[in-house]
């Protein structure tokens, strides 16, 4: 018999998002609910080192949607996490006091690893470990997590490196279009900081599969599939070649934000910062020399589900 439904919520550097679930038995999540919505928590941190009063203003009011929806589903487990614009703000116990008071749970400030971690392990519970090892690759916000292994004994490695959708937008994309020189500067950040990533996990070159997760990626995915409407049963484990993700970059990349709004998938409030998402995606893939990649709707909150049921 499935169990009671437990909540985790996520408030990452551009979305805050909810995900309500239960032990479906047989190593099996069953998602109640799944919410997204974009709240750019991050704007602005990475140049001040603060978050905004109004970011933490929309999160707040996001929270507080996401509070009915826990006590219509009769939750009384709740994990809260804070991830890489929390982890860059001085300020950061302005927004966990509000978030306590209106979640009741405090917020935990995960680390880099920890995320990387949590990300792991909901992105291939659902997979075979005889197709690994796995490279699990989350572009966020203000950061991206890399973990490798092989699934079922959780990652052997785990990196996390300020390169993400929000954080790239903000310090090297100011033109709209972006101008080819401020493209090649974005994604040549992006891969000297893979240069780490390599340096410190090795073995992340010798992955059999790569697992692409969070809004960029199934962004990304989504345009390319020209979905009208989200469809999450489409773009979970959809192949992305790497061809594919070149593609919806050049095409997202040389439109002004008031044309590349008008692309199937593209949600409008990643307009403006999917450019920068997509530097770091293809950065990866070209770094990483890989033809494709796994892209999973189960992520760092699955993860974070999982830990909570089992705890």
């Amino acid at each position: 018999m499935s169990g009671p439904a437990v909540a985790v919520i996520d408030c990452g550097t551009n979305s805050t998002r909810l995900l309500v679930a239960r032990d479906a038995g047989d190593g099996r999540l069953q998602a109640l609910d799944r919410r997204a919505l974009i709240t750019r928590l991050g704007a602005g941190v990475d140049a001040s080192g603060l978050l905004d009063p109004l970011a933490v203003d929309r999160t707040i009011e996001v929270l507080g949607e996401y509070r009915r929806i826990l006590d219509a589903h009769g939750v009384e487990r709740v994990r809260v996490s804070a991830t890489s614009a929390a982890r860059d703000a001085a300020n950061r116990d302005v927004l966990f006091s509000r978030v306590e008071d209106t979640l009741g749970a405090a917020p935990e400030l995960l680390s880099g690893a920890e995320e990387a971690r949590l990300s792991f392990l909901g992105a291939t519970a659902e997979l075979d470990d005889e197709t690994g090892p796995f490279l699990v690759v989350d572009i966020g916000g203000g950061s991206t997590e890399f973990a490798v292994g092989r699934g079922r004994d959780g990652p052997e490695g785990v990196i996390s490196v300020d390169v993400g959708c929000v954080r790239l937008t903000e310090q090297y994309l100011h033109r709209d279009p972006p101008a080819p020189e401020e493209l090649s500067a974005a994604i040549s950040v992006a891969e000297a900081y893979l240069d780490d990533v390599v340096r410190e996990l090795p073995s992340t070159r010798d992955a059999a599969l790569m697992v692409g997760l969070a809004g960029t990626v199934t962004t990304v995915a989504a345009v390319e599939l020209g979905l009208a409407s989200y469809d999450r049963d489409r773009i979970h484990h959809f192949r992305l070649s790497r061809a594919a993700a070149e593609d919806v970059f050049r095409t997202l990349a040389t439109e002004t934000r008031a044309d590349r709004v008008h692309n199937p998938g593209l949600e409008e409030a990643r307009a403006d910062v999917i450019v920068g998402g997509c530097c770091a995606l293809v950065a990866v893939l070209r770094f990483f020399e890989v033809d494709e990649l796994l892209v999973s709707e189960a992520d760092i909150l699955d993860g974070m589900a999982r830990s909570l049921l089992s705890g």
